[in-house]
């Protein structure tokens, strides 16, 4: 078993490894934390809640908040659509600041697993995106693939991957094509019989027309159920 977690691990991984050496890119440190809550309302429809703050410059300000709450659908009990509004106030350095408007769809999917021993899960998530003050709306794809593995007693091993893709340009800074791509490295740490914390390291990988961006950063989510 641990063969084989480890052989998948290192495939969702591979794209971090093969690219950092290739690819000459600005480097940053930063810290996020982020904080979920799904909450069952019957037997069918679920509440979801997401807050997270993100430290950038080498850790040193708030360059960015992220308030997401969703209405989600269960059609069986390893399948889940949401729908959803997100707010994400950036303040980079050097552009200006950006107010950021989010409608999101949302599949998520078990792909093999039960959720004890080794999983694989999918979410897959389509982003209407506007900016307060420019025109026009950006289209982007996210796939995200997620694999747990117990490693001992309730801790679990946890890596996923996800790449964003961009469905056009937008005048506010959007570029067709592809986007980013997050992987994570780390651990699921059940806190309470219904939360979980989930510390680990996220390599990030921005495209941009200049020099691209890797940011290397330290992540803490915690996760409830109710």
């Amino acid at each position: 078993m641990m063969r084989r977690t480890f052989l998948l691990a290192s495939a969702l991984l591979a794209p971090v490894v093969s690219a950092g050496p290739v690819y000459a890119a600005d480097q940053d440190f930063q810290i996020w934390s982020a904080n979920t809550a799904t909450i069952d309302l019957d037997k069918r429809w679920v509440l979801w809640l997401e807050a997270q703050f993100r430290f950038s410059d080498n850790a040193s300000r708030l360059g960015q908040t992220l308030i997401r709450p969703g209405i989600g659908y269960r059609l069986d009990p390893n399948t889940m659509v949401t729908l959803g509004y997100a707010y994400v106030p950036t303040d980079p350095v050097g552009p200006r600041f950006l107010s950021e408007h989010r409608i999101w769809e949302q599949l998520a999917f078990r792909l093999a697993g039960n959720g004890k021993g080794i999983t694989l899960t999918g979410r897959t998530r389509l982003e209407q995106r506007f900016v307060k003050g420019a025109g026009g709306m950006g289209w982007r794809l996210r796939q995200q693939v997620r694999l747990t593995a117990p490693i001992a007693g309730k801790v679990r091993a946890l890596v996923w991957t996800e790449p964003f893709i961009a469905f056009n340009d937008t005048s506010w800074g959007q570029r067709r094509g592809f986007d980013r791509l997050r992987t994570f490295a780390g651990i699921v740490l059940p806190l309470t019989k219904s939360i979980n914390a989930e510390p680990g390291y996220i390599n990030q990988w921005v495209n941009r027309s200049a020099r691209d961006r890797i940011e290397h950063i330290a992540n803490l989510t915690v996760a409830a159920k109710f």
